[in-house]
């Protein structure tokens, strides 16, 4: 698809319990590449790596990160449309990135296409880790999510509940986008052996259980958790037809 996810990102006020949670929940492989910053490295054979990192603000976040051409005017698009910028156009280690939040407040994240990125954006390595590879917005109107999305990175967003987006054959992650009632996020699912015992152990590890098990069809559950700062991420497990 025209501008793909091309990566996930999570933080908080203090970033080091939270790589404690998500490599002792998940098994992913964690470097810390600067102070306050961690790369995640998922050994999920699949979907996409991300980050942890330290908040600048003192607010956690999880999320996904969209790959553009112009990062300005995709901000000053996203206002256009609703949308607000949370981080202005920022330039480091020969990346540029940017921030806004969706007319729900759902924070979303931007990189500029190219650069020196190769080590930020390295496809993960295969183990039995937990892969990443599906990206999830819930507002509080399907329809105007789906809208705002498809007008702003050119997605094909079919309308309805909860509308599936899928790369046409290039780089990035599918996902959906829907209504959550109560609930509303932007974020990342990790495909699991078991949900139920991924949310056990999340709650054991100072997390606490959003929903789920959910069973979505006759060979897929899901559920989500926050993690110790807050932030939902989902789970899922896509058994045999």
């Amino acid at each position: 698809m025209a501008n793909p996810v091309v990566r996930f990102e999570i933080g908080a006020a203090e970033d080091q319990p939270l790589v404690r949670f998500y490599g002792e929940l998940f098994g992913w492989d964690l470097r810390e590449v600067s102070e306050g910053y961690t790369l995640i490295d998922t050994r999920g054979g699949g979907g996409l790596n991300g980050g942890i990192g330290r908040s600048g603000t003192g607010e956690p976040w999880a999320t996904f990160y969209v790959e553009v051409e112009d990062l300005q005017a995709c901000l000053d698009r996203a206002g256009e449309l609703g949308g607000r910028t949370v981080l202005e156009v920022t330039e480091l280690g020969g990346m540029a990135f940017a921030m806004f939040d969706d007319p729900d407040g759902l924070l979303v994240g931007l990189v500029r296409a190219g650069g020196s990125q190769d080590q930020m954006f390295q496809r993960p390595s295969a183990g039995d880790g937990a892969a990443v590879d599906w990206f999830e917005v819930l507002g509080s109107d399907a329809g105007r999510s789906q809208a705002f999305y498809a007008e702003l990175f050119g997605w094909d967003v079919p309308g309805g509940a909860y509308g599936q987006v899928r790369p046409d054959g290039g780089p990035g992650m599918s996902g959906g986008i829907g209504a959550g009632g109560a609930e509303r996020w932007a974020t990342v699912y990790a495909s699991v052996d078991d949900v139920e015992a991924t949310l056990a152990r999340a709650e054991a590890l100072g997390g606490t259980r959003v929903y789920g098990p959910r069973q979505v069809d006759d060979h897929t559950e899901t559920g989500a958790f926050r993690d110790p700062a807050g932030n939902v991420l989902g789970v899922y497990h896509h058994g045999p037809h």
